[in-house]
């Protein structure tokens, strides 16, 4: 890997400007088109993705946060709005005094469902249409590349 200067360039500025200005656009769109269809944020569908995708669609509060990158005090406001809409169910952990787990409930998962049409019909219109299939394989390993 080339090693990165103190200062980026005008060039590399402008890639990681380009990057959080589409990243940005494409939540902002995605996020506005869920609240108005579905009534859900985009954090919750995320959320609710993450249980439904979780051995017995239940996890930590810990790694949910983990999972979403929220702190933890953001998931436990976002899973509180959640739980009084009954799309999840907090319990306590047997053994774990301080241990707590966010389960997703039938109607979470129904809800879900209903919000997946939603969002991937967006994920399909603003990101994916716009891109060639060679583009996306390409962005798709930048982007491994970024995490890794």
């Amino acid at each position: 890997m080339p090693e990165a200067s103190a200062r980026p360039s005008r060039e590399e500025l402008y890639a990681w400007r380009a990057f959080l200005r589409a990243h940005a656009h494409i939540t902002r769109v995605l996020e506005a088109e869920l609240v108005a269809e579905q009534r859900l944020s985009l954090g919750g569908y995320d959320v609710l993705v993450q249980l439904a995708e979780a051995p017995e669609r239940r996890l930590r509060m810990a790694e949910l946060a983990d999972a979403v990158l929220l702190s933890r005090s953001g998931v436990t406001r976002l899973v509180d709005r959640l739980e009084r809409a009954g799309m999840v169910a907090r319990e306590r952990v047997a053994g774990d005094g301080r241990g707590v787990v966010a389960t997703l409930t039938d109607r979470g998962l129904d809800v879900l469902r209903t919000a997946a049409r939603t969002h991937l019909a967006g994920v399909s219109r603003h990101f994916v249409a716009l891109l060639t299939p060679e583009q996306l394989r390409h962005f798709g390993e930048l982007c491994e590349k970024l995490i890794d």
